[in-house]
């Protein structure tokens, strides 16, 4: 009789017993990460299957897959809608605007790290994070409490002066500064908390040594400081960048008015009010992908710049 040998499987290499060992060590870590992956694959990936919607003729009550194909013809229709061209310029311009916004939040970390009395510090902080928490649409209402041309707060105190009212919010120009002020004020302390993050990297001997070899304090940020943070202000730049054809709904939303329309209609308030309200689902789909495609387009370009010009990047 013979006797069958059982072979053994294949034998674990260092790298997965590593590998098994540290989930091993490590399951709690693992176990907290189920919850934004579960996020993630719910909300994120999962609705990406309703991209089809883009390329068919939906009908609410068939669903996605029953409504008629269509394929490029939602596209069709939009490239060929004039007030579409108009809010992707729109969009473009608002970002350009929030880009040259870009360095405030490395100006204000910076400062606030340089501070040396920390209970004013930690109030200064307190007051940039705030703004962050509230909600565009408070912010936009603040907005317009102070800045009506007839009954806000700012233009009764010019005409008190005898001056004449400021159309912040009607005038074109001055509804681009004032949507631009209002985003470095709402953004500005978030972005602060980041690089105050990657402050906190940085040798303490660095400053030592710079200052035993006579350096000021100016000398010691444009030499330390900022070369230290570089990474994380190229990572924020380039995520920047690639949402560039991407722009909130809140923010334009709570801010725009019959007056300044041709600057203030944006993809996102377009994609609400043609699509959403005219129930026009395609034709909101086929523009958020559009969207999505220009915004991965322009991160890999700056990903690609950002790696050849520093040898660093996102990937």
């Amino acid at each position: 009789m013979q006797t069958q040998v059982k072979r053994a499987g294949p034998p674990l290499t260092a790298k997965r017993r590593n590998g098994m060992a540290a989930m091993k060590r490590q399951w709690p870590l693992y176990l907290l990460m189920l919850a934004p992956m579960t996020f993630f694959i719910v909300f994120k990936y999962i609705p990406m299957a309703g991209v089809v919607v883009a390329f068919k003729d939906y009908n609410i009550f068939k669903g996605i897959w029953a409504s008629e194909w269509v394929g490029l013809d939602v596209f069709k229709e939009i490239f060929a809608m004039p007030q579409f061209y108009k809010a992707l310029r729109n969009t473009l311009m608002l970002n350009v605007f929030s880009l040259l916004t870009f360095p405030i939040p490395i100006i204000l970390a910076i400062m606030l790290n340089e501070l040396r009395i920390n209970w004013y510090k930690r109030v200064s902080q307190t007051l940039l994070y705030l703004p962050h928490f509230i909600s565009w649409v408070i912010v936009g209402g603040m907005v317009i409490q102070l800045l009506a041309t007839n009954t806000g707060s700012v233009n009764e105190f010019v005409k008190s002066l005898g001056g004449q009212p400021i159309p912040f919010l009607e005038d074109t120009v001055m509804w681009i500064v004032t949507y631009t002020g209002a985003g470095v004020w709402h953004y500005a302390g978030w972005g602060t908390i980041l690089y105050l993050a990657a402050l906190t990297g940085i040798n303490k001997e660095l400053y030592e040594a710079a200052e035993v070899d006579g350096a000021t304090r100016l000398r010691k940020i444009w030499h330390i400081t900022l070369p230290g943070i570089k990474p994380t202000i190229v990572v924020l730049f380039i995520i920047q960048i690639g949402h560039m054809a991407d722009i909130s709904f809140e923010q334009p939303y709570a801010l725009q008015n019959g007056y300044v329309m041709d600057v203030a209609q944006v993809i996102s308030t377009y994609v609400y009010t043609v699509g959403i309200q005219s129930a026009q689902f395609s034709l909101a789909a086929a523009v958020g992908l559009f969207q999505s495609a220009i915004g991965l387009i322009l991160l890999l370009t700056a990903e690609l710049i950002s790696r050849k010009i520093n040898n660093q990047g996102i990937f």
